[in-house]
């Protein structure tokens, strides 16, 4: 299944049914006055947070979403039968914003949360509530509200306490499948990764989270270079975020390029608990690893984890440190953050 994380809709609600104009008939009734019942109200269009649901590739193809007309009002005061909402199934931590506005509408965050995006038109009145003591035989009913329309801008983002943000091949992807058993695409091209990948991790301390791997970023990513500025917003939600960098290249300045992309994307993130990981330790030698570690922690000034995603060195203290992290950040600060 291809993975899509944004997707652009117009949603269209039912409009209401027209109230009736009609009079009592009965063989021994002649007086029965007005019996124009009501219309019934129009449909909602409503969308609910699925977890089986992991791509908006669905609403790439459904771009016009209308829930069902009210039925007008008949005879006999009889009322019309109200529309049916439209139910419309999106992934959990989708985020609904105005297209005109760029207002944000609704965020699902939960499994089963419901959101109306288009409310209903009410249904129109019959004409037996127009009768008064000086009008017995009202011909008057009023028409259905039309449903409310909107165009609507859905963005996925990713459910995960910890995100990786790293260039390409510092080994985010190899990191994660060492963490969490995940089994994402490696290879030695820059770009392996393409979407985002998900793992879920049990700690030593039996703590488990869900940590993010996004594609590379590169120089310019916040503009729109690369495949970083279309996945950067799936940090939002994280609460720790993870740089990884890799040692055998130039460290001071691909930390300087991450920090410089995420902080001209979200300044926030940047404020959020933070670690480093030097991976690929395996590829140099003691000393050298410990200059490039002083060039992190002096420099930079910035604690660093020195791992080897493939080997699986160095990877317990990481996982300490992220849960340590995660400990001293309440989930009220990834709400008030997403």
């Amino acid at each position: 299944m291809r993975f899509v994380d944004e997707a652009e809709v117009f949603v269209r609600a039912g409009r209401g049914g027209d109230g009736a104009i009609a009079f009592l008939r009965e063989k021994y009734r002649p007086l029965g006055g007005p019996a124009g019942g009501d219309g019934g109200r129009g449909g909602d269009v409503v969308f609910e947070a699925d977890e089986s649901c992991v791509t908006l590739l669905d609403l790439t193809h459904r771009r016009h979403l209308a829930a069902k007309d009210g039925e007008h009002g008949r005879g006999k005061d009889q009322n019309g039968r109200a529309g049916a909402d439209l139910v419309v199934k999106a992934p959990v931590g989708t985020v609904m914003l105005d297209l005109e506005s760029g207002a944000v509408i609704a965020d699902l965050a939960a499994r089963g949360q419901q959101v109306i995006a288009a409310r209903g038109g009410r249904g129109g009145l019959g004409n037996r509530h127009f009768t008064s003591s000086t009008l017995r035989a009202p011909r008057i009913a009023t028409p259905g509200c039309a449903g409310q329309q909107r165009r609507l801008r859905l963005e996925l983002r990713l459910i995960a306490e910890v995100g990786l943000a790293g260039l390409p091949n510092a080994g985010k992807s190899t990191l994660l499948g060492a963490l969490t058993g995940a089994q994402p695409k490696v290879a030695s091209y820059p770009f392996t990764t393409v979407v985002p990948n998900l793992g879920r991790v049990l700690s030593a301390d039996d703590q488990s989270f869900t940590i993010a791997d996004v594609p590379g970023l590169i120089r310019g990513a916040h503009l729109g270079h690369g495949l970083g500025i279309r996945f950067l917003r799936h940090l939002r939600r994280t609460r720790v975020l993870v740089l990884v960098v890799d040692l055998s290249s130039d460290v001071e300045h691909d930390l300087a390029v991450l920090r410089g992309e995420i902080e001209a994307f979200d300044p926030e993130l940047l404020r959020r608990p933070l670690l480093v990981a030097l991976n690929k330790m395996d590829l140099l030698s003691r000393q050298a690893v410990a200059v490039k570690v002083e060039q992190v922690t002096l420099k930079a000034k910035t604690e660093a984890y020195v791992i080897s995603a493939r080997d699986g060195q160095g990877l317990q203290a990481l996982l300490a440190a992220i849960s340590r992290e995660l400990r001293r950040t309440s989930s009220g600060d990834v709400a008030a953050s997403a």
